[in-house]
């Protein structure tokens, strides 16, 4: 992976990129042609940098090889193409569609958190249940915006204190970060994310090649309130056939109880909060 990233830091040069995502994705070239219908001699001229794809033919082997779409604006301009693919600003007027329904979601998914983030775990929008929740165990209102995810659960002063078995969520979390990255890859800004979380104290480097839970149906979030132990596990959903980088790089995590004693206490801290 890291070589992966080494070779994405060079924009003008498609042979090499080509071939990082061939390896990243464990094709060699022969399946790559079967995939795309371009021969594989060439696909390792375009490698070896002397043959130069039409944009169509960029697009098609970015297709087979589930390049996200920011990541395919740089093969296009690596192969002097321009780039196609748009990013607005998540509150532009392009957006509003998506937005509003992404408020209906977080709306019907009350009383029980649920938030909208980036590709790097950044919060962009949370229901009511969210703020009230968190807001039980730390004060939100004193956290940077964009308030970020992993930086909530992982910093002493969030709610590190009061997960139980922390190490174990801790290295979930890290695990998370590799699984549900855009196209399996870990760029230069999540790469600085992972760096941060490991420079908190008591985090074990060793996290980040962890696959404690990859096979996993869910996976577990416990917070400790009073004593109690309320167990929750969570849903991710991502906006089906996206049409620009924003909507591509968008998660929607929605909490749920994972038990019947969970939900009766979870219930009771929120209508206290209420009265």
């Amino acid at each position: 992976m890291s070589s992966l990233r080494a070779e994405l830091r060079l924009p003008n040069e498609l042979g090499p990129q080509l071939r990082a995502w061939r390896d990243t994705r464990g094709k060699s070239q022969l399946e790559l042609s079967l995939d795309t219908g371009i021969s594989q001699r060439q696909i390792s001229f375009i490698e070896s940098g002397r043959s130069t794809p039409g944009r169509h033919n960029v697009l098609r082997l970015a297709d087979a090889l589930d390049v996200p779409f920011r990541e395919r604006n740089t093969l296009l301009l690596a192969a002097g193409y321009a780039p196609i693919y748009s990013e607005g600003s998540f509150d532009n007027q392009e957006m509003q569609g998506v937005t509003n329904a992404l408020k209906r979601m977080l709306r019907q998914h009350e009383p029980f958190p649920a938030v909208v983030m980036d590709r790097y775990w950044n919060v962009l929008m949370t229901n009511d249940a969210t703020l009230r929740f968190f807001g039980h165990f730390t004060d939100m209102d004193a956290r940077p915006k964009p308030r970020n995810l992993l930086h909530l659960m992982f910093d002493p002063a969030g709610m590190r204190p009061f997960i139980p078995d922390w190490d174990k969520t801790a290295e979930s979390l890290m695990g998370r970060v590799f699984r549900e990255s855009v196209g399996r890859v870990i760029d230069g800004r999540t790469k600085e994310l992972i760096d941060s979380l490991l420079a908190y104290p008591d985090v074990n480097a060793e996290w980040k090649t962890s696959s404690a839970t990859e096979n996993a149906p869910v996976i577990p979030l416990s917070f400790v309130k009073d004593g109690h132990v309320l167990k929750f596990f969570s849903l991710v959903t991502t906006v089906g056939t996206p049409q620009m980088i924003t909507t591509q790089e968008l998660r929607v995590e929605c909490m749920f109880p994972l038990d019947d004693a969970t939900e009766a206490r979870y219930a009771a801290l929120m209508n206290a909060a209420a009265g």
